[in-house]
């Protein structure tokens, strides 16, 4: 079992949260069940991008991707959403946002 909880800027923005506010309701659903399978545990087409950063692949539409990060053994952190076509640029941020996570939890 894993806590999902959706990443937020200093500034209070969750990259994550406005991603999926801009999603059909069709996608909006299949992107709400891969979270709950997430959060039971079942990470299911997940592969490592880089620097502590995963992406959760949904095959649907246009293919779309939730990249995370794990702080933990029970704690995921949803930092952005996106789709095959924004690939890198999505992961880049969600990078950003992950050493943006462990920057501001260590304290400086």
């Amino acid at each position: 079992m894993f806590e999902v909880v959706v990443y937020e800027t200093e500034e209070g923005r969750a990259p994550f949260d406005e991603w999926f506010d801009a999603l059909d309701t069709e996608a909006a659903l299949k992107v709400t069940t891969a979270i709950a399978r997430i959060g039971t545990g079942n990470l299911g087409d997940v592969k490592p991008v880089g620097q502590g950063v995963s992406e959760r692949r949904i095959t649907f539409g246009p293919r779309y991707r939730l990249c995370f990060g794990q702080d933990g053994q029970k704690l995921i952190v949803l930092l952005t959403g996106g789709t095959k076509k924004r690939q890198s640029k999505d992961i880049e941020q969600a990078q950003a946002c992950w050493a943006d996570y462990k920057r501001r939890k260590k304290g400086g």
